[in-house]
């Protein structure tokens, strides 16, 4: 899935915009995410006058895009996406084999840090050659993300969050009781139920999946994953703690918590940026942790977002569209210079600067960037220690590498039973799911 840490006209070929080419000009159409509050929006449109000013021969144009899993495949087929678009890990290299993005690996190849990915992150966007067609421009670790105003009203202390599932359960059930909002919710649908639940077996020590050579094979029915849905079951069924909404998915949980509606939720630990710019987040509310791990091989699930461009560009579009990529999302995490006009562009419009990242190149250089920048940051640091104090140490694990978002879908309904129906049959549901999850895996 996509991590929550991006700031990213309706037009179908903008590189044939007849004004720009009578300028000898190439105008490329960007992502910019949905929904975005106003100061979002003009701190984006600054970001790209400084990108056209320091090059003139190209016009930047955006469309409102945020990558779904049930929406995407259509896009894609149907040519809507604009010409650079974020994608997460999972899909990169399925698009890349069946040559659904452009082949930009000569242009990225030029890019001064080229050489200097994180190997594990740097195969995401990679073929089978190590050309990379898709640059990684965030990663993330799973975080466990809690409301503090919702702690201090059920008497628990916000600056010491659970580290356990005992303790996350029992959280939960005092925010329910003392405020009446769910102490914990889940994500169920849109193929983030199954991420989500995929988050909770790792944690567990378990894996969906299991890879060697050519084989992929399924690992759903298992004690780690049945643990995870009776965990669920508890809170949901026994404390009822987990509210009266079960079809969540990655939007509607951040809304619902940066309402106050939610005592705590995982999702991505890079989340703060979007549950402020397109959610309206209270900082004061904000506390993220690490997720709990339990087991002998217990991990944290990690991914990130890889920025592809469309298979129908034409290469001076190719070449314009890394020229923005490196612009607005590489050049802040490399050059001091860059790093410093990004934050305070943003911290100009009052937008986030400084929340957590994993690095997509190596903590060195990411501990480095963040000393460029930290006269600008302006999130409440201090109540993301718990996250960042810990998630370095903890394992990270990569997502699913076969089939990933069709696993993720298949186990959507999974846990919605489980959420919606009291007497669920938990082993018949993952026994279900395994023969699902297995077909998904045979067919490639």
């Amino acid at each position: 899935m996509l991590p929550a840490v991006l700031a990213l006209g309706l037009l179908s070929a903008c590189g044939s915009d007849d004004d720009a080419a009578a300028d000898g000009k190439v105008t490329i159409e960007v992502a910019i995410d949905q929904g975005l509050e106003q100061g979002a929006i003009d701190a984006f449109e600054a970001r790209v006058a400084q990108f056209e000013k320091d090059n003139p021969d190209v016009v930047v144009k955006s469309k409102e895009y945020t990558w779904t899993g049930t929406t995407f495949a259509a896009e894609l087929a149907g040519g809507t996406l604009p010409d650079v678009f974020p994608i997460p890990f999972t899909d990169g290299r399925g698009l890349i084999e069946r040559k659904q993005i452009a082949n930009i690996s000569t242009l990225v190849d030029e890019l001064p840090y080229a050489d200097e990915f994180n190997p594990n992150v740097a195969q995401a966007g990679e073929d089978a050659d190590g050309a990379m067609w898709a640059i990684p421009i965030a990663a993330y670790g799973q975080g466990l993300h809690y409301n503090r105003t919702l702690f201090e009203q059920a008497g628990l202390d916000p600056d010491a969050p659970p580290t356990t599932w005992d303790e996350v359960r029992a959280d939960a059930k005092a925010i329910a009781d003392a405020t009446g909002q769910a102490g914990y919710a889940q994500m169920t649908q849109s193929n983030t139920g199954g991420w989500i639940l995929t988050s909770l077996i790792y944690a567990n020590g378990g894996r969906v999946e299991s890879v060697e050579g050519d084989t992929a094979t399924a690992t759903v029915d298992t004690p780690e994953a049945k643990a995870s849905l009776e965990y669920l079951k508890q809170l949901r069924w026994e404390d009822n703690s987990m509210g009266a909404n079960f079809l969540y998915d990655w939007g509607t949980i951040n809304q619902d918590f940066a309402a106050g509606k939610i005592g705590m939720y995982v999702s991505g630990g890079g989340n703060y940026g979007n549950l402020f710019t397109q959610n309206g987040l209270n900082p004061d509310d904000y506390g993220v942790t690490v997720v709990p791990l339990e087991g002998d091989d217990a991990g944290v699930l990690g991914g990130g977002t890889l920025a592809a461009v469309s298979a129908k560009a034409s290469p001076e579009e190719q070449a314009a569209a890394v020229k923005w990529i490196d612009f607005y999302y590489m050049q802040k995490l490399t050059d001091q210079e860059s790093a410093v006009l990004d934050a305070q562009t943003t911290a100009d419009q009052g937008q986030p600067v400084g929340a957590p990242q994993l690095p997509v190149f190596d903590r060195a250089t990411y501990d480095e960037s963040q000393t460029w920048i930290a006269d600008l940051v302006n999130v409440p640091l201090d109540q993301m220690t718990p996250y960042t104090d810990g998630i370095f140490d903890q394992p990270l694990l990569p997502e699913p590498a076969r089939s990933t978002q069709e696993l993720y879908a298949a186990l959507d309904p999974v846990v919605q039973a489980v959420l919606t129906d009291e007497n669920a049959d938990i082993d018949a549901l993952l026994a279900s799911a395994q023969t699902t999850v297995q077909s998904i895996l045979d067919k490639g």
